[in-house]
């Protein structure tokens, strides 16, 4: 078996992290994911309370692969027009001129888009999934590479829209950002509060074509038949009738569940996938696609608590 992942493979990826570490304290989940999200083309939903630094994180991300970055702030009276662009009438010449919309970039990030109602998160489907954008008659292709993260707040707070299913399909792993350790938040205290904090410089380790040959490569990435059948019997597990499962992953599941595995064996020097790589994302790839019965939230269980007892029910490969 050919071994595709280099020495300079593995410099650049620490590279990456560093320069990404110089303004992000901690988060090395997070950062790690969006990584595995930008170099396999899998889009990335965040989760967590206000202050994490999630917008930071992808702001900080894009710097460094030195690709275009855009934000939007999804709001309740946001409109679709607003993400996609719009068609207007130019009065001197009377011919309608298009007007692109921040969906327009490498790097898209969606910040709360759960507090703006359905028909505007919809907005995000074709382009998430088919790479382009339709505005009147005329379709465009988005850049390339194209990835868009979300961020949402919990649900339990105010002024929240929950993300319709075929949605957070459309994303290939639902992070859960939790708070940082007293040790990091004791240096995040030190950086902003001791002296004139000045940001540093984040320079471009990474450049968009580069990323695109790095899918390749990922793409490539040797996945033996029994790791297959380990995804498979996880996913379909979520499928099988249960009293706390009201509806399991898609196929969507099983392949993202693949490509995100390949992405972690890649960001561990490995040119083939490990069960340990399929555990270490199975998580945040099924998390958002298993939708419990009314009988597993009176007992109190959470979906990791499901995903838990299915991984202890399959055998390792």
């Amino acid at each position: 078996m050919e071994n595709n992942i280099t020495i300079m493979d593995k410099e650049l990826i620490t590279k990456l992290r560093s320069e990404i570490n110089k303004v992000i304290i901690g988060q090395d989940y997070m950062v790690d994911r969006i990584i595995i999200g930008l170099l396999t083309g899998g889009h990335i939903l965040l989760e967590g309370v206000p202050g994490l630094a999630k917008t930071l994180t992808a702001s900080t991300v894009a710097k460094a692969v030195g690709i275009d970055f855009k934000r939007i702030q999804f709001t309740p009276d946001l409109l679709p027009a607003d993400i996609l662009g719009t068609e207007m009438y130019h009065q001197k010449t009377g011919e309608f001129l298009i007007k692109k919309g921040a969906i327009f970039a490498n790097l898209v990030l969606a910040d709360e888009i759960n507090r703006a109602p359905a028909k505007v998160q919809s907005a995000l489907l074709e382009a998430m999934q088919e790479k382009q954008v339709t505005i009147g008659d005329i379709t465009y292709q988005l850049e390339r590479p194209f990835l868009v993260i979300a961020t949402q707040n919990p649900l339990e707070q105010q002024g929240t829209y929950p993300l319709p299913e075929a949605q957070q399909d459309r994303f290939m792993m639902k992070l859960k950002v939790d708070y940082p350790t007293r040790e990091e938040e004791l240096e995040i205290i030190d950086r902003f509060t001791i002296g004139n904090y000045i940001a540093p410089t984040i320079n471009k380790i990474i450049e968009a074509r580069e990323i695109m040959t790095l899918r390749e490569r990922i793409h490539d990435i040797f996945v033996d038949e029994h790791i297959k059948n380990y995804v498979l019997d996880i996913v379909l597990k979520t499928r099988e009738p249960s009293s706390y499962i009201a509806s399991g992953a898609s196929p969507r599941g099983s392949i993202n569940l693949i490509k995100a595995a390949k992405g972690r064996a890649f960001l561990e020097g490995r040119s083939y996938v490990l069960p340990d790589d399929v555990k270490a994302v199975v998580y945040d790839v099924l998390r958002h696609r298993i939708l419990l019965t009314y009988e597993a939230e009176a007992e109190e269980l959470q979906v990791e608590d499901i995903i838990s007892n299915i991984l202890d029910s399959i055998h390792l490969p």
